[in-house]
Protein backbone atom coordinates (compact mmCIF):
# COMPACT_ATOMS: atom_id res chain seq x y z
CA UNK A 1 0.00 0.00 0.00
CA UNK A 2 2.73 2.44 1.01
CA UNK A 3 4.48 1.75 -2.26
CA UNK A 4 1.48 2.24 -4.53
CA UNK A 5 0.42 5.94 -2.60
CA UNK A 6 4.41 6.65 -3.22
CA UNK A 7 3.79 6.77 -6.88
CA UNK A 8 0.95 8.04 -6.74
CA UNK A 9 2.35 11.15 -4.97
CA UNK A 10 5.49 10.55 -6.92
CA UNK A 11 3.18 11.24 -10.02
CA UNK A 12 2.59 14.35 -9.34
CA UNK A 13 0.92 12.79 -10.79
CA UNK A 14 -0.13 12.51 -14.94
CA UNK A 15 -2.78 15.69 -13.38
CA UNK A 16 0.81 17.90 -14.64
CA UNK A 17 2.26 15.07 -16.80
CA UNK A 18 0.05 13.06 -19.25
CA UNK A 19 -2.83 15.71 -19.00
CA UNK A 20 -1.07 17.59 -22.28
CA UNK A 21 -2.02 16.24 -24.97
CA UNK A 22 -3.12 17.26 -28.35
CA UNK A 23 -6.87 18.34 -28.62
CA UNK A 24 -7.07 15.85 -31.61
CA UNK A 25 -8.68 12.58 -30.95
CA UNK A 26 -6.19 9.38 -30.49
CA UNK A 27 -6.91 6.67 -32.87
CA UNK A 28 -4.23 3.88 -31.41
CA UNK A 29 -5.51 3.29 -28.06
CA UNK A 30 -4.06 0.61 -25.38
CA UNK A 31 -6.12 -0.39 -22.81
CA UNK A 32 -5.46 -3.16 -20.39
CA UNK A 33 -7.13 -6.33 -17.97
CA UNK A 34 -6.46 -8.61 -16.03
CA UNK A 35 -5.97 -12.50 -16.69
CA UNK A 36 -9.36 -14.60 -16.04
CA UNK A 37 -13.37 -14.94 -17.30
CA UNK A 38 -14.14 -11.93 -15.47
CA UNK A 39 -12.67 -9.80 -18.28
CA UNK A 40 -14.00 -11.76 -20.87
CA UNK A 41 -16.22 -8.59 -22.15
CA UNK A 42 -13.26 -7.15 -23.26
CA UNK A 43 -12.02 -10.55 -24.93
CA UNK A 44 -15.06 -10.24 -27.15
CA UNK A 45 -14.70 -6.63 -27.68
CA UNK A 46 -10.93 -7.75 -28.79
CA UNK A 47 -11.84 -10.63 -31.13
CA UNK A 48 -14.49 -8.77 -32.75
CA UNK A 49 -13.10 -5.35 -32.51
CA UNK A 50 -15.51 -3.50 -31.24
CA UNK A 51 -14.14 -0.20 -30.44
CA UNK A 52 -13.03 0.08 -33.30
CA UNK A 53 -16.40 -1.01 -34.94
CA UNK A 54 -18.36 1.84 -32.94
CA UNK A 55 -16.10 4.46 -33.50
CA UNK A 56 -16.15 4.11 -36.67
CA UNK A 57 -19.63 4.41 -36.57
CA UNK A 58 -19.75 7.50 -34.34
CA UNK A 59 -17.40 9.39 -37.41
CA UNK A 60 -13.63 8.15 -36.28
CA UNK A 61 -12.82 5.74 -38.73
CA UNK A 62 -8.89 3.90 -38.40
CA UNK A 63 -8.91 3.41 -34.52
CA UNK A 64 -6.51 0.82 -33.71
CA UNK A 65 -6.94 -0.94 -30.20
CA UNK A 66 -3.91 -2.56 -28.34
CA UNK A 67 -4.93 -5.11 -25.35
CA UNK A 68 -2.23 -5.78 -22.91
CA UNK A 69 -3.01 -8.21 -20.14
CA UNK A 70 -1.03 -6.81 -16.55
CA UNK A 71 -1.11 -9.26 -13.47
CA UNK A 72 -2.30 -6.97 -10.83
CA UNK A 73 -4.31 -3.83 -10.96
CA UNK A 74 -1.31 -2.02 -9.34
CA UNK A 75 0.76 -2.41 -12.36
CA UNK A 76 -2.29 -1.43 -14.05
CA UNK A 77 -2.85 1.59 -12.36
CA UNK A 78 1.11 2.97 -12.75
CA UNK A 79 0.78 2.48 -16.50
CA UNK A 80 -2.12 5.47 -16.57
CA UNK A 81 -0.33 6.94 -14.39
CA UNK A 82 2.84 7.33 -16.23
CA UNK A 83 1.38 7.92 -19.69
CA UNK A 84 1.87 4.57 -20.99
CA UNK A 85 -1.76 3.36 -21.60
CA UNK A 86 -4.86 5.55 -22.28
CA UNK A 87 -7.96 3.05 -20.09
CA UNK A 88 -7.43 0.48 -18.15
CA UNK A 89 -10.43 -1.99 -16.91
CA UNK A 90 -9.60 -3.43 -12.74
CA UNK A 91 -11.36 -3.53 -9.51
CA UNK A 92 -13.34 -0.46 -7.59
CA UNK A 93 -10.70 -0.11 -4.94
CA UNK A 94 -7.92 0.83 -7.78
CA UNK A 95 -10.97 3.56 -9.54
CA UNK A 96 -11.40 4.78 -6.42
CA UNK A 97 -7.97 5.37 -5.13
CA UNK A 98 -6.60 6.96 -8.01
CA UNK A 99 -10.54 9.23 -8.33
CA UNK A 100 -9.25 10.84 -4.58
CA UNK A 101 -5.03 10.87 -4.96
CA UNK A 102 -6.05 12.66 -8.60
CA UNK A 103 -8.66 15.11 -7.00
CA UNK A 104 -10.95 13.39 -9.71
CA UNK A 105 -9.25 13.45 -12.40
CA UNK A 106 -9.08 9.78 -12.58
CA UNK A 107 -12.83 8.53 -13.45
CA UNK A 108 -14.91 5.49 -14.26
CA UNK A 109 -16.80 4.76 -17.84
CA UNK A 110 -18.42 1.57 -17.13
CA UNK A 111 -18.32 -1.46 -15.91
CA UNK A 112 -17.99 -5.18 -17.39
CA UNK A 113 -18.23 -7.44 -14.44
CA UNK A 114 -19.87 -8.58 -11.13
CA UNK A 115 -19.41 -11.96 -10.68
CA UNK A 116 -18.47 -12.90 -7.26
CA UNK A 117 -14.69 -13.66 -6.15
CA UNK A 118 -13.90 -16.49 -3.90
CA UNK A 119 -11.56 -17.09 -1.35
CA UNK A 120 -9.89 -20.92 -1.43
CA UNK A 121 -7.77 -22.76 0.73
CA UNK A 122 -5.82 -26.32 0.84
CA UNK A 123 -5.04 -26.01 4.57
CA UNK A 124 -7.62 -28.53 6.22
CA UNK A 125 -7.26 -26.52 9.34
CA UNK A 126 -8.75 -22.83 7.55
CA UNK A 127 -12.60 -23.47 7.29
CA UNK A 128 -13.50 -20.02 7.50
CA UNK A 129 -11.30 -16.61 8.32
CA UNK A 130 -11.74 -17.19 11.89
CA UNK A 131 -8.73 -19.80 11.25
CA UNK A 132 -6.49 -17.73 9.91
CA UNK A 133 -3.04 -17.80 12.31
CA UNK A 134 0.03 -15.03 11.67
CA UNK A 135 2.34 -17.23 9.58
CA UNK A 136 -0.84 -18.05 7.51
CA UNK A 137 -0.02 -16.50 3.75
CA UNK A 138 -3.34 -15.83 2.01
CA UNK A 139 -2.28 -14.53 -2.01
CA UNK A 140 -4.37 -11.35 -3.43
CA UNK A 141 -3.94 -9.69 -7.15
CA UNK A 142 -2.43 -6.79 -5.56
CA UNK A 143 -1.09 -6.23 -1.71
CA UNK A 144 -3.39 -3.08 0.16
CA UNK A 145 -5.51 -1.73 -2.86
CA UNK A 146 -7.09 -5.24 -4.78
CA UNK A 147 -10.35 -6.01 -4.62
CA UNK A 148 -9.52 -9.28 -2.49
CA UNK A 149 -7.22 -7.00 -0.35
CA UNK A 150 -10.10 -4.69 0.43
CA UNK A 151 -12.76 -7.44 0.74
CA UNK A 152 -10.22 -9.18 4.11
CA UNK A 153 -10.28 -5.69 5.56
CA UNK A 154 -14.34 -5.38 5.62
CA UNK A 155 -14.36 -9.00 6.76
CA UNK A 156 -12.00 -8.15 10.03
CA UNK A 157 -13.67 -4.87 10.62
CA UNK A 158 -17.09 -7.17 10.50
CA UNK A 159 -15.46 -9.93 12.47
CA UNK A 160 -13.59 -8.19 14.97
CA UNK A 161 -14.31 -4.74 14.99
CA UNK A 162 -13.33 -1.64 13.27
CA UNK A 163 -10.04 -1.10 14.88
CA UNK A 164 -8.66 -4.89 13.38
CA UNK A 165 -9.78 -3.70 9.34
CA UNK A 166 -6.11 -4.51 8.71
CA UNK A 167 -5.45 -7.75 10.53
CA UNK A 168 -5.60 -10.23 7.65
CA UNK A 169 -3.00 -7.42 5.76
CA UNK A 170 0.25 -9.33 6.97
CA UNK A 171 -0.82 -12.90 5.76
CA UNK A 172 -1.45 -11.46 2.43
CA UNK A 173 1.15 -11.59 -0.42
CA UNK A 174 1.18 -10.39 -4.42
CA UNK A 175 0.66 -13.71 -6.93
CA UNK A 176 -0.97 -12.78 -10.00
CA UNK A 177 -4.14 -15.28 -9.54
CA UNK A 178 -2.38 -17.96 -12.57
CA UNK A 179 0.91 -17.63 -9.95
CA UNK A 180 -1.22 -18.27 -7.03
CA UNK A 181 -3.59 -20.74 -8.34
CA UNK A 182 0.10 -23.52 -9.26
CA UNK A 183 1.21 -22.21 -5.79
CA UNK A 184 -2.47 -24.35 -4.72
CA UNK A 185 -1.60 -27.20 -6.53
CA UNK A 186 2.04 -27.43 -5.40
CA UNK A 187 1.70 -29.45 -2.14
CA UNK A 188 5.26 -28.38 -0.58
CA UNK A 189 4.40 -24.11 -0.98
CA UNK A 190 4.29 -22.06 1.54
CA UNK A 191 1.36 -19.84 -0.01
CA UNK A 192 -2.24 -22.15 0.71
CA UNK A 193 -4.73 -20.08 0.67
CA UNK A 194 -6.03 -17.85 -2.56
CA UNK A 195 -8.58 -14.63 -2.45
CA UNK A 196 -9.32 -16.10 -6.54
CA UNK A 197 -11.62 -15.08 -9.13
CA UNK A 198 -12.95 -16.77 -12.13
CA UNK A 199 -12.28 -18.90 -13.73
CA UNK A 200 -9.36 -19.73 -11.28
CA UNK A 201 -11.45 -20.39 -8.69
CA UNK A 202 -13.20 -22.79 -9.88
CA UNK A 203 -10.17 -24.69 -11.30
CA UNK A 204 -8.74 -24.44 -7.75
CA UNK A 205 -11.84 -26.16 -6.45
CA UNK A 206 -11.50 -29.30 -8.54
CA UNK A 207 -8.06 -29.72 -7.07
CA UNK A 208 -7.77 -32.22 -4.33
CA UNK A 209 -8.32 -30.78 -0.47
CA UNK A 210 -9.58 -27.07 -1.75
CA UNK A 211 -12.19 -25.73 -0.51
CA UNK A 212 -14.01 -22.53 -0.17
CA UNK A 213 -13.81 -20.25 2.69
CA UNK A 214 -15.56 -17.27 1.78
CA UNK A 215 -16.62 -15.16 -1.14
CA UNK A 216 -17.24 -11.32 -1.80
CA UNK A 217 -21.19 -12.09 -1.64
CA UNK A 218 -20.76 -13.06 1.78
CA UNK A 219 -19.04 -10.27 2.95
CA UNK A 220 -20.49 -7.40 1.07
CA UNK A 221 -24.19 -8.92 0.91
CA UNK A 222 -24.54 -9.20 -2.67
CA UNK A 223 -22.83 -8.09 -6.10
CA UNK A 224 -19.77 -6.73 -6.57
CA UNK A 225 -18.03 -4.65 -9.68
CA UNK A 226 -15.03 -6.80 -11.05
CA UNK A 227 -14.40 -4.93 -13.80
CA UNK A 228 -14.51 -1.22 -14.95
CA UNK A 229 -13.05 1.09 -17.49
CA UNK A 230 -11.25 3.85 -16.36
CA UNK A 231 -9.20 7.04 -17.49
CA UNK A 232 -8.11 10.15 -16.92
CA UNK A 233 -10.51 13.29 -17.57
CA UNK A 234 -7.75 15.09 -19.63
CA UNK A 235 -8.13 11.81 -21.92
CA UNK A 236 -12.15 11.51 -21.62
CA UNK A 237 -12.16 15.45 -22.56
CA UNK A 238 -9.95 14.96 -25.90
CA UNK A 239 -11.21 11.63 -27.01
CA UNK A 240 -14.80 11.71 -26.59
CA UNK A 241 -15.73 9.76 -29.28
CA UNK A 242 -13.44 6.35 -28.02
CA UNK A 243 -15.18 7.07 -24.81
CA UNK A 244 -18.63 6.74 -26.15
CA UNK A 245 -17.26 3.97 -28.22
CA UNK A 246 -15.91 2.32 -25.31
CA UNK A 247 -19.65 2.31 -23.67
CA UNK A 248 -21.24 1.26 -26.81
CA UNK A 249 -18.63 -2.03 -27.42
CA UNK A 250 -19.16 -3.15 -23.89
CA UNK A 251 -22.77 -2.78 -24.08
CA UNK A 252 -22.75 -4.88 -27.38
CA UNK A 253 -19.99 -7.57 -25.68
CA UNK A 254 -22.31 -7.83 -22.42
CA UNK A 255 -24.86 -9.11 -24.92
CA UNK A 256 -23.43 -11.45 -27.16
CA UNK A 257 -21.63 -13.03 -23.96
CA UNK A 258 -25.60 -13.77 -22.87
CA UNK A 259 -27.19 -14.67 -26.26
CA UNK A 260 -23.69 -16.97 -27.07
CA UNK A 261 -21.94 -17.54 -24.44
CA UNK A 262 -19.59 -20.70 -26.36
CA UNK A 263 -18.62 -18.07 -28.82
CA UNK A 264 -17.74 -15.84 -26.19
CA UNK A 265 -15.40 -18.69 -24.43
CA UNK A 266 -14.14 -19.36 -27.67
CA UNK A 267 -12.89 -15.36 -28.10
CA UNK A 268 -11.39 -16.31 -24.50
CA UNK A 269 -9.94 -18.91 -25.21
CA UNK A 270 -8.25 -17.39 -28.29
CA UNK A 271 -7.00 -14.25 -26.66
CA UNK A 272 -5.83 -15.80 -22.91
CA UNK A 273 -4.12 -19.23 -24.19
CA UNK A 274 -6.26 -20.70 -21.18
CA UNK A 275 -6.52 -24.62 -21.92
CA UNK A 276 -9.79 -25.07 -20.04
CA UNK A 277 -11.79 -27.08 -22.37
CA UNK A 278 -14.45 -24.46 -23.76
CA UNK A 279 -17.24 -27.23 -21.82
CA UNK A 280 -15.43 -26.82 -18.64
CA UNK A 281 -15.65 -22.91 -19.09
CA UNK A 282 -19.04 -23.05 -20.19
CA UNK A 283 -20.21 -24.78 -16.99
CA UNK A 284 -18.17 -22.32 -15.03
CA UNK A 285 -20.28 -19.72 -16.66
CA UNK A 286 -23.58 -21.96 -15.41
CA UNK A 287 -22.07 -21.39 -11.57
CA UNK A 288 -23.89 -19.22 -9.20
CA UNK A 289 -24.26 -15.39 -10.35
CA UNK A 290 -21.46 -16.12 -13.01
CA UNK A 291 -23.51 -14.63 -15.58
CA UNK A 292 -23.52 -10.85 -14.00
CA UNK A 293 -21.95 -9.36 -16.94
CA UNK A 294 -23.34 -5.87 -16.27
CA UNK A 295 -22.52 -1.97 -17.17
CA UNK A 296 -23.90 -0.40 -13.65
CA UNK A 297 -21.33 -0.31 -11.17
CA UNK A 298 -22.54 -2.74 -7.83
CA UNK A 299 -21.56 -2.02 -4.07
CA UNK A 300 -18.88 0.49 -5.09
CA UNK A 301 -20.10 2.71 -2.62
CA UNK A 302 -19.84 0.25 0.07
CA UNK A 303 -16.16 -0.02 -0.75
CA UNK A 304 -15.75 3.88 -0.68
CA UNK A 305 -17.20 3.99 2.47
CA UNK A 306 -14.91 1.90 3.87
CA UNK A 307 -11.50 3.40 2.51
CA UNK A 308 -12.96 6.56 3.45
CA UNK A 309 -13.32 5.07 7.48
CA UNK A 310 -9.95 3.88 7.26
CA UNK A 311 -8.42 6.57 6.10
CA UNK A 312 -7.25 5.55 2.72
CA UNK A 313 -9.71 7.79 1.21
CA UNK A 314 -9.28 11.26 2.36
CA UNK A 315 -12.63 12.66 0.60
CA UNK A 316 -16.31 10.81 0.68
CA UNK A 317 -17.70 10.71 -2.61
CA UNK A 318 -21.67 11.70 -2.31
CA UNK A 319 -22.51 8.95 -4.90
CA UNK A 320 -21.00 6.71 -7.42
CA UNK A 321 -21.68 8.87 -10.19
CA UNK A 322 -19.01 11.15 -8.59
CA UNK A 323 -16.00 9.08 -9.48
CA UNK A 324 -17.83 8.00 -12.46
CA UNK A 325 -17.85 10.03 -15.96
CA UNK A 326 -20.92 11.81 -16.92
CA UNK A 327 -21.56 9.20 -19.74
CA UNK A 328 -22.45 7.11 -16.97
CA UNK A 329 -24.72 8.79 -14.91
CA UNK A 330 -28.08 7.71 -16.46
CA UNK A 331 -27.04 3.61 -15.29
CA UNK A 332 -28.20 2.49 -12.26
CA UNK A 333 -25.58 1.85 -9.86
CA UNK A 334 -24.78 2.04 -6.82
Amino acid sequence: MRGFLRCLTAAGIIVAGAFSASAAEKTDISITRQPGILYLASHVMETQKLIEKHAAADGLPGVAVEWRTFSGGGAQTDALLSGNVDIVNTGTGNLLLLWDRTRGKVKGIVTNSAQPVIMVSRDPRVQSLKDIQPGDKIAVPTVGVSTQAILLQMAAAQMYGDDQVHKFDPNTVQLGHPDAMAALANQTHEVKNHFSAPPFQYLELKQAGVHKVIDSRDIIGGELTQGTFFTTTQFASANPTIIKAVREATAEAIDFIKKDPKSAVEAYKTVSGDKTSVEDLLAILNEPHMMEFRMDPQGTMKFADHLYKTGVLKTMPKAWTDYYLPEAADLNGN
